[in-house]
């Protein structure tokens, strides 16, 4: 079946064109580069794997129970919205739980293109030898993250969102810039941080296998991106005029408002023909929705003030919307633990399989 035929609304396009803009850049230095950038490339290397073998695709799932969380993590829940249309109607709620699931995943697989076709412009576009390997690891990493996710929507879910509108205009305001850093800047640090902050919540309140085994993996790999672009800003943001560093300031600002807006979830209570504005209101008020909203920050904050962007606006900016504390945030920390988690699953599935083997042998012997 064509993707084409899951979507909740016919996409505008086959494809979305956007003009590149800027050089591509060869490099003739061929000498070795920063050590940190050739560890991560390194690791980049040593850390590939493979959907097919990794995740156990066998494993069961409940399309209207993707993620086995509760109730109260709708963000319309115990609103009167909620109490009309949802509080007693088994079906109508299995129904948002679909949809909220299909837009929550479908934001994760656009959103891995658009980091695919990133770090393949980096390639292009980055002067430097060093920075063009790394970013050619990360570029399979993000093809291997958008098969991932494209066949947990075709196989598990079946229904598929388009592009949300706030991530489609980042992207193209990452991508038309002629700037090489800014793919950096608006993928590495915006985008991907949002989104690996999106997959440590869903991951750790996940109690579903097989989505949770997703994330955690998908994550594993997304630590070592926003790695290489902390390495690699902070290094050229350094060198930077007052007036550049403003410029990348504002653009900081103008992202992270969309990414703030992006999670709102407008197009499903569209789709369930409910009222608009009463959701988007309810969904703004309610306390979950709040304390997500600002964890999703925990990631990108603290890596803006490393980069050399903690200019006043968007010191202003983060106030405004109640994150600046997290700027103090231990990024190295969290990343390990993304590293761990995937190991830990790693580690339980295989002592899974020795017990089965175990089990499997002694039925043998009995026969």
């Amino acid at each position: 079946m064509s993707t084409h035929e899951l979507y909740t609304t016919p996409v505008e396009m086959a494809t979305w064109d956007v003009e590149a803009q800027g050089a591509a850049r060869f490099s003739w230095e061929y000498d070795d580069g920063r050590d940190q950038l050739l560890n991560l490339y390194q690791k980049g290397k040593d850390k590939q794997w493979d959907q097919v073998h990794r995740i156990d695709w066998d494993l069961e799932v409940e399309r209207y129970d993707l993620l086995g969380m509760p109730e109260e993590a709708i963000s319309i829940h115990g609103t009167p919205m909620w109490d009309k249309y949802f509080a007693n109607d088994e079906k109508a709620k299995n129904e948002l739980g679909l949809h909220l699931a299909s837009w929550q995943f479908s934001q994760f697989l656009h959103g891995e293109q658009g980091a695919m076709i990133c770090s393949a412009r980096i390639v292009e576009s980055v002067p430097d030898l060093d920075s063009k390997f790394y970013a050619a690891t990360q570029t399979m990493d993000e093809a291997r993250h958008a098969e991932t996710y494209a066949r947990l929507l075709k196989e598990k879910i079946g229904l598929v969102y388009p592009i949300n509108p706030h991530l489609k205009s980042l992207l193209d305001d990452t991508l038309s810039d002629s700037r090489w850093d800014m793919p950096y800047l608006g993928m590495q640090v915006l985008i991907e941080g949002l989104a690996l902050a999106a997959f440590g919540l869903l991951r750790d309140m996940c109690t579903k296998p097989l989505p949770k085994q997703i994330l955690a993996y998908v994550m594993q790999d997304e630590a070592r991106h926003v790695a290489f672009g902390r390495i690699a800003l902070r290094d050229y943001y350094a060198q930077l005029t007052s007036k550049e560093l403003a410029e990348r300031q504002e653009f900081v600002v103008e992202g992270c408002y969309l990414m703030r807006d992006r999670f709102r979830q407008q197009e499903v209570w569209e789709n369930m023909g409910l009222d608009v504005e009463a959701c988007l209101e309810a969904v703004a008020n309610a306390p979950y929705f709040q304390a997500y909203q600002s964890l999703l920050f925990q990631r990108i904050v603290p890596c803006v003030k490393d980069i050399g962007l903690w200019g006043d606006k968007v010191q202003k900016a983060y106030a405004d919307m109640g994150v600046l504390d997290m700027a103090g945030i231990d990024l190295d920390a969290l990343m390990k633990n993304d590293e761990d988690t995937a190991e830990l699953i790693d580690a339980e599935k295989r002592e899974i399989a020795a017990r089965k083997q175990q089990v499997e042998a002694v039925i043998a012997l009995a026969d």
